[in-house]
């Protein structure tokens, strides 16, 4: 076997798939995430793996009670939706207390993390690519939950009846976190309480439980094949995902910038979706809910993840105005 010798909790966990020492080409750290331990696993008979344990310890996030779950319901979800490059679950361990512990094991994807590849030497595939995804994404929104809305692994109790309901947990969340960890945010915790509950009511406007991935940032979206014949060879890293609003994944697929100015990826979405995305006032003040979410959750997250104070000022200065804006948005658009 080439490359590092497993460490534990992996050697359990392959012993207990039947995969014995022998059987093994390598075994490689992946980099890259910040919660799970990640590792590539070659078979000798050709099979490639991709194998995800959780932390040992309990400190995060209220919504990140049982993040695999999730992770197992998106690609399970999106199996047929999603083509090829959704990973395939092979095996899944929910239960941390298994022997093993907690795991899931899945077909590894070609490629690298869109933000590493050399756009210069390929100067049109880019915007090919992003109607590749905007299919992709479009068609993994046709997809509809089996139950209510809210996160598979239901850190907040079952799934909610309506999206207003499971999202204004989601938010209550962060924000008791955001006390517990005394999180420095750009407002106080009361007042940014205060803006999200005004603009509640438009979140009556999504009746239809979609799956949403959630974290589709260009570090989660692999780009594979030389220059001339790129294509999308993974969407990763499905652990955020929820039941919900597809609006809400525009947030990450445009992080820190606008959706509606990307027009090979909408061009795609309304392939995949067989329908244009309107951005009609409902899914605007929508998408400043969605940000002030996902603004709130890494801003916040710093704290447990114990970043360090110089990491975590450079994410305080990088992503504080941004939910400033956000949270400025929705108060314009409810108040107008």
């Amino acid at each position: 076997m080439s490359q590092q010798t497993p460490a534990a909790p992996l050697p359990l966990i392959l012993r207990a798939l039947g995969v014995a020492d022998r059987d093994l080409t390598s075994c490689t750290p992946l980099t890259g995430g910040t919660y799970n331990t990640v590792t590539r696993v070659t078979l000798t008979d050709g099979r490639d793996w991709v194998v995800k344990t959780p932390p040992p310890h309990s400190a995060g996030l209220r919504y990140e009670r049982d993040l695999l779950v999730n992770e197992v319901a998106f690609y399970t979800a999106a199996a047929r939706a999603g083509g090829p490059a959704v990973p395939r679950v092979v095996h899944s361990e929910p239960d941390p207390t298994a022997p093993t512990g907690a795991y899931l094991v899945m077909t590894a994807r070609p490629g690298r993390p869109w933000h590493e590849v050399d756009w210069v030497e390929d100067p049109h595939a880019e915007p090919r690519l992003r109607a590749e995804l905007g299919c992709i994404v479009g068609r993994l929104h046709t997809v509809t939950g089996p139950g209510g809305f809210g996160y598979p692994a239901a850190p907040f109790g079952p799934p909610a009846a309506t999206w207003r309901t499971a999202f204004t947990a989601m938010t209550e969340a962060v924000l008791a976190d955001a006390e517990t960890y005394r999180a420095p945010l750009p407002y106080p915790v009361d007042r940014i309480r205060t803006v999200l509950a005004r603009a509640a009511p438009v979140l009556d406007d999504v009746t239809r439980p979609a799956l949403v991935h959630f974290d589709l940032w260009q570090g989660n979206l692999l780009v594979a094949g030389e220059p001339g014949a790129r294509s999308i060879g993974g969407v990763i890293d499905g652990e955020r995902m929820f039941w919900g609003d597809p609006v809400a994944d525009f947030v990450s697929l445009a992080l820190f910038g606008e959706v509606e100015e990307d027009g090979d990826f909408l061009a795609g979405y309304a392939e995949g979706s067989r329908q244009a995305l309107e951005f009609s006032e409902s899914v605007r003040l929508r998408l400043a809910l969605y940000r002030s979410y996902l603004y709130l959750i890494m801003l916040v997250e710093t704290v447990p993840r114990g970043l360090g104070p110089e990491a975590a000022e450079q994410t305080r200065q990088l992503v504080a105005p941004h939910l400033v804006a956000a949270l400025d948005a929705v108060s314009r658009r409810t108040s107008a």
